[in-house]
């Protein structure tokens, strides 16, 4: 049996199952941040708040918008600290407040990348999210023992895709097999 607590899940996809009883995770998919003694943290990559615009973000946060030429969109990373903001981004853009996730992928929760991203600068692939999700020390590692999660390696194309209606099928389709298969109850030996 693997032991959950003695890996990490850092740089992952969880991807809820479908007896998700959470509505604010149903069909979520969240990369995960940081997985170690002390809990967890990840951003959902495929909801967005739909309330909000990265325009008005900025005025909010009384910030120029710059030349931006494209609608950034604002995702909700979750329902921990929802006032708070994370750019989940490719490691081609580091600031000394930038926490590498691994060689390829960083996050990042200060306004100067807001500013960049709106002037046409900053990192080549990015995700603004609102808030995130967390667990305490143990906490994911059970609800993965108990079927709420499945794990899946991360790419470039699930973390910054447009398309986020077909995150969640997509990511599971990496594992396999096909999502109605899935069940919500645990195997017993």
């Amino acid at each position: 049996m693997l032991e959950w607590d003695r890996a990490t899940l850092t740089g992952q996809l969880l991807v809820a199952m479908p007896s998700m009883s959470d509505s604010r995770f149903e069909k979520a998919v969240i990369y995960v941040c940081a997985h170690n003694e002390e809990g967890a943290m990840g951003l959902v990559i495929n909801k967005l708040i739909e309330s909000l615009t990265f325009t008005e973000l900025m005025e909010q946060l009384n910030l120029d918008t710059g030349s931006l030429g494209e609608e950034i969109r604002v995702h909700f990373g979750g329902p921990v600290e929802i006032g708070r903001g994370f750019v989940l981004h490719s490691s081609d853009y580091m600031q000394d407040a930038s926490l590498p996730v691994n060689e390829d992928v960083a996050l990042t929760a200060t306004v100067d990348i807001l500013k960049q991203i709106a002037g046409g600068g900053g990192p080549r692939r990015s995700l603004l999210a609102l808030g995130y999700a967390g667990w305490g020390p143990g906490q994911l590692d059970s609800e993965i023992q108990e079927n709420g999660w499945l794990t899946v390696d991360a790419d470039e194309g699930l973390l910054f895709g447009e398309d986020l209606d077909v995150k969640w099928e997509k990511a599971i389709g990496k594992l396999g097999f096909d999502p109605s298969s899935l069940s919500g109850q645990a195997g017993r030996a």
